[in-house]
């Protein structure tokens, strides 16, 4: 074959491929078998390496790059990646309704809802219809450009498919926005955003295929399809095998709608998501949204909710943005994930304070891709609320929490071989007496000495939000326990380089970090170490109600009851706690050894702002802007009070994304809820 032969056949090849692919991936329709369109990619690819001169960058074999890159580049957007407004529930979307209506009062409004995948926003932009760069969201103004990775995906185009005039004609453009089109397509720059998946199937594929090879798996799709564009061996993400779809065409054409707009994704050769709907009214909306809250199961890809968008593209601009999110879309998403599963057992796990909490040992579940084993039971008043015993089939939700919960029982699936779980009344780390006292739900130990108890007051004292020191892990901790080396938090400040040495695989380099850690731990502020000392009730928003109100250790240790009881936020039993706690001999023999080693500065917390100022707030849920600890800390700055669980007295519910059953009895007393983007413009 001469070299002008090859031109043509390797032209035709190209352009055979593409249609193939465009009617695979786009249109959901194959013409012929994968065997068949293999064999067309593996003849192009043989001419390619005889006539190496004749490939050009859109070719279908150019989708795996060569060498590994040593890092990405940053790139910005000229058009920002916005992120969105969150609504949890049908009143929340009906609000942004009336909030929109007032600023577009005369307009009827229609929609168009796109279901909201779960992986990775990119931006892909083309040059005279080649694909020429795809980028990351970053934080919406600056990515990093991914482009080699993202050529491997097949669902992504190398080069646009010119559309037919009839085409777009049909999907209702008009003759000069069809000329338009068709330049930009050959020789312009079009740019489009979408979401890199991984798919549900993949997802298993590729972890029994990892767990085979003793390889660590994969923690659930977005995970995979994150990490796989993150790779910087394009070899790796190529065998990742990862889709994409795409919901907005940002150049402008004068798209009317964004219906249109898929439309027009779909004609130059991307895919969307079929599934996607035009809904007339809000109530369409909401029909919509419900019936794939109970079918999600069967989307090839993991869907945390929906993305409604005022359909009519002119009514944008007049809506606006509102600091990082546009007015006129939102993100509706579904309730926690749940599944059901058995209970094979009740065990008990004991707390730093003596606390008995019972865990329900499940039969493993996946639920939104994750492996669950594990789930809180609270307390015995929750196990006697659910009516729960072991052998039970049961409902887990996974939601914004680290442990999952128990939320129904299936009483009509018992066999009748089912056990109830009593209390053990010894403790079963230590065999001391089990108590429960007066007007408290919890049970326990009574042992002052119980190893548990202890062992899980160290873990505490170390840990982030109280001394934290770091490279004290629980294992270490045992071993220092064991080895006699700990055995009360003052302990840690004797250790030598030399005791070391005593712990397995204890590396000369990690001995010399933690013992640095440890010096760094000399120097706390007051709140900090009020938090660490683990007196019962009290934890960090408590230690820092102490910490602001006394303002030193010495004048909390003088203070009476009265005192402690009249500090706002403090209650008669946390009062309780803390005076019984400062005047318990042990523990003043603790806190006397623990001033020869700790400089406690005393400076007291002074919010910032005013703007939460008298409201108690709780968080629940996956923030995705700013870490659990920062939320705390932005809430306390701005004079807000923060609780762990949601009552009466609960002024503001924030949700982040899989809210739990914090949302729920926030729903049931009415408590205000907001998404994540309104808490973050309340803390500016």
């Amino acid at each position: 074959m001469t070299k002008q032969e090859a031109n043509k056949r390797i032209e035709k090849l190209r352009e055979l491929i593409n249609h193939h692919r465009y009617k695979y991936h786009v249109l959901d329709n194959p013409e012929i078998s994968d065997a068949a369109f293999d064999t067309l990619k593996n003849e192009l690819e043989e001419l390619e390496l005889k006539f190496p001169d004749l490939v050009t960058p859109d070719s279908p074999t150019q989708r795996v790059g060569g060498e590994a890159l040593d890092k990405f580049k940053k790139v910005g957007h000229l058009v920002p990646m916005l992120s969105l407004n969150d609504a949890f529930g049908e009143q929340e979307l009906r609000d942004w309704e009336v909030r929109i209506k007032k600023l577009v009062p005369s307009v009827k409004l229609d929609y168009f809802c796109e279901l909201k995948m779960d992986g990775l926003a990119v931006s892909l932009i083309f040059e005279k219809g080649i694909f020429w760069r795809g980028a990351t969201r970053g934080d919406g103004k600056i990515g990093e450009d991914v482009s080699q990775n993202l050529k491997t995906i097949e669902a992504i185009p190398l080069r646009l498919r010119e559309p037919e005039e009839s085409e777009l004609k049909k999907a209702g453009f008009g003759s000069a926005q069809i000329k338009e089109i068709i330049s930009a397509v050959k020789n312009g720059k079009i740019e489009v955003r979408g979401e890199a998946i991984m798919t549900k199937k993949v997802f298993e594929e590729l972890n029994r295929l990892y767990k085979k090879e003793g390889k660590s798996l994969l923690a659930n799709p977005r995970n995979g399809a994150a990490g796989s564009i993150r790779q910087l061996d394009s070899k790796i993400t190529a065998s990742r095998k990862l889709d994409c779809y795409i919901y907005q065409v940002v150049t402008d054409f004068g798209q009317k709608t964004h219906a249109q707009e898929h439309e027009l994704a779909k004609l130059i050769g991307f895919k969307t998501i079929p599934e996607n709907k035009y809904c007339k009214n809000l109530d369409e909306v909401i029909k919509f949204h419900e019936h794939w809250a109970e079918n999600r199961g069967k989307l090839a890809f993991e869907c945390d909710g929906m993305v409604v968008v005022v359909n009519d593209n002119s009514l944008h601009k007049k809506l606006g943005v509102v600091g990082k999110a546009p007015r006129w879309m939102i993100a509706y998403k579904f309730s926690g994930k749940e599944a059901t599963t058995i209970v094979e057992d009740i065990i008990v796990n004991v707390g730093r304070t003596g606390t008995l909490t019972p865990v329900a040992v499940l039969k493993a579940v996946s639920v939104g891709g994750v492996t669950i084993t594990h789930a809180t039971l609270h307390n015995m008043d929750e196990i006697s609320r659910l009516s729960i015993k072991i052998g039970d089939t049961v409902i887990v939700r996974r939601a914004g929490d680290v442990i999952p919960d128990i939320v129904k029982v299936l009483p009509k699936l018992r066999t009748g071989k089912e056990k109830e779980f009593h209390m053990p009344k010894y403790c079963p780390m230590c065999g001391g007496k089990v108590v429960r006292l007066k007007g408290e739900v919890a049970y326990r130990c009574a042992n002052k000495n119980c190893y548990a108890v202890n062992r899980r007051r160290l873990m505490h004292f170390v840990s982030k939000p109280a001394m934290n020191i770091e490279g004290l892990g629980k294992e270490i901790i045992d071993q220092l326990m064991r080895e006699g080396l700990v055995r009360e938090p003052s302990d840690f400040y004797e250790i030598k380089e030399g005791d070391l040495e005593l712990l397995d695989r204890f590396a000369e380099k990690s001995a010399q970090n933690l013992i640095e850690s440890i010096e760094q731990a000399r120097r706390v502020p007051l709140a900090r170490f009020l938090n660490a000392l683990g007196i019962l009730h009290v934890g960090e928003e408590t230690a820092i109600d102490l910490a602001s109100h006394f303002g030193s250790i010495q004048n909390i240790k003088n203070a009476s009851l009265d005192q402690i009881n009249s500090i706002s936020n403090i209650g008669e039993v946390v009062a309780r706690s803390i005076w019984q706690w400062f005047n318990d001999e042990r523990n003043k023999k603790l806190l006397s050894n623990l001033l020869k080693y700790v400089k406690i500065e005393n400076s007291k917390v002074v919010p910032k702002k005013q703007t939460l100022a008298g409201k108690t707030i709780v968080l629940t849920g996956e923030l995705e802007g700013l870490a659990r600890d920062q939320a705390k800390a932005a809430i306390r700055e701005h004079g807000g009070d923060i609780s762990s669980s949601v009552s009466k007295n609960t002024n503001l519910v924030v949700a982040g994304a899989n809210p739990g059953t914090k949302y729920d009895k926030a729903k049931e007393l009415g408590v205000k809820i907001i998404g994540e983007k309104e808490f973050l413009r309340l803390i500016k």
